[in-house]
């Protein structure tokens, strides 16, 4: 039996995925515990699974809420204090990793490709580490655009130039955790590094991400797999099914666990159900309070809930309108539903751009209005090609292992310290 630690932002659709992973490692007869800030054990609700806290002495109480806070409304100068916090949080685990690891005598670490200080820790230390994608892969290449841009893919010289010019920009915004990247590669005794995709495994990568959403690629290392959604498919895993779900057809709209508050615009989307007298279902996340949830039931034929089980709503929903979270849209891929895309924030825009390009749905800017959200609803309602593309998608999803599979990679991987490539996988 090994010891791996995981390292992941305290995000909670982070902490789920790498959660299945996890109960599929426990299952293989290893122990798993997850090392974050103090504050983050709340998002664990596997009790197998332990908990090492960190940042006790560096982190101030409340500091994981108000990055939570933040990572809710990411724009103007708050989009500048998330990363600063982002860095402080890198800071601290770069700080604080090497001795929690030692006290725990792992073998080798779990991490998430969104937070750098695994994999720079984990090579100064000289453990196994794999890395792993819940979000759209970090890894770069050239001529492809950035996971956090909503541009289309087109092999032009002109899109070739924007996606270098906005690289440049992205990397400009995210200077102050290059700069905390860097220090702490040089005070480890490491080789340069500046950015998320320079702390990556050579050993395993493993991607939520199915091969047939992105973006056509050409550089990939032979250690990456996609495996597709990581999942605790166990009995009971699922959240609560609302009491009340419309009669067929139906619409489902979810904007995930931190967007969930975004009042103004599910009204806008229960305006636009009521202009095609289409029923919808809302599952805000907590995110709104009783009274606002009482004024979207008043919109044509709507039901709200708080949560809800969503691969169960998906399999009978007509369409999904989603904020373009991973998670919500590698289900909708599942159950074959189109989806009708706002992004708000993060890799959302580049999902969105994916799913327009490879035709299972279409995107909307989350400024328009609702008669503009309802023409592009009608359009996935009245057009069966977009649930023929998800079926033939759905047949490549079903055959990429999830979170088995993953257990398997990052088993070999941590226990023979050698890539694993992907054809042999």
């Amino acid at each position: 039996m090994s010891h791996y630690a995981v390292v992941a932002p305290p995000l909670y659709s982070h902490v789920k995925a790498l959660q299945a992973l996890a109960a599929q490692l426990l299952e293989r007869g290893h122990r798993v515990t997850f090392v974050q800030q103090f504050e983050a054990r709340g998002l664990l609700d596997d009790p197998r699974i332990g908990f090492y806290p960190l940042g006790e002495t560096r982190l101030a109480p409340g500091s994981l809420a108000a990055t939570l806070a933040l990572t809710a409304r990411p724009s103007g100068l708050g989009l500048f204090r998330l990363i600063d916090d982002l860095a402080a949080t890198t800071d601290m685990l770069c700080h604080e990793l090497p001795g929690a690891l030692e006290a725990l005598k792992v073998d080798g670490l779990i991490v998430d490709q969104m937070e750098a200080a695994g994999g720079l820790v984990a090579d100064a230390l000289g453990l196994p580490y794999v890395s792993v994608a819940c979000a759209l892969p970090v890894n770069r290449e050239r001529g492809l655009p950035l996971p956090v841009m909503p541009f289309a893919y087109s092999t032009s010289a002109q899109a070739r130039h924007r996606y270098d010019a906005s690289e440049k920009i992205y990397d400009w915004l995210m200077r102050r955790h290059a700069r905390v990247i860097d220090h702490h590669a040089r005070r480890l005794g490491l080789a340069p590094r500046h950015s998320l995709h320079e702390c990556l495994s050579t050993l395993a990568q493993i991607s939520q991400t199915p091969p047939s959403l992105d973006f056509p690629r050409a550089a990939l290392p032979g250690c990456f797999h996609a495996v597709g959604p990581l999942r605790d498919e166990s009995p009971g895993s699922g959240q609560e099914a609302p009491a009340t779900i419309p009669p067929r057809p139906f619409v489902f709209a979810s904007l995930g666990t931190l967007q969930g508050h975004r009042y103004a615009l599910f009204r806008n989307i229960a305006k636009a159900c009521q202009r095609l007298e289409m029923p919808l279902l809302i599952a805000h996340c907590g995110g709104l309070d009783a009274a606002q949830a009482a004024r979207l039931e008043r919109y044509g034929t709507t039901w709200v809930t708080d949560f809800a089980d969503q691969r169960a709503v998906l399999s009978s929903a007509r369409a999904v309108i989603t904020h373009g979270g991973l998670n919500t849209v590698v289900d909708a891929i599942h159950s074959a539903t189109p989806m009708l895309v706002v992004p708000l924030a993060f890799d959302q825009p580049g999902v969105a751009a994916r799913i327009v390009h490879h035709g299972i749905g279409q995107s909307a800017s989350r400024f328009v209005g609702s008669a503009t959200l309802a023409k592009r609803l009608s359009g996935l309602l009245n057009n069966d090609i977009y649930r023929l593309r998800l079926r033939a998608m759905h047949a490549t999803l079903t055959q990429a292992g999830g979170a088995v599979k993953a257990a398997r990679i990052a088993e070999q991987a941590l226990s023979e310290r050698r890539p694993v490539l992907a054809e042999a996988a």
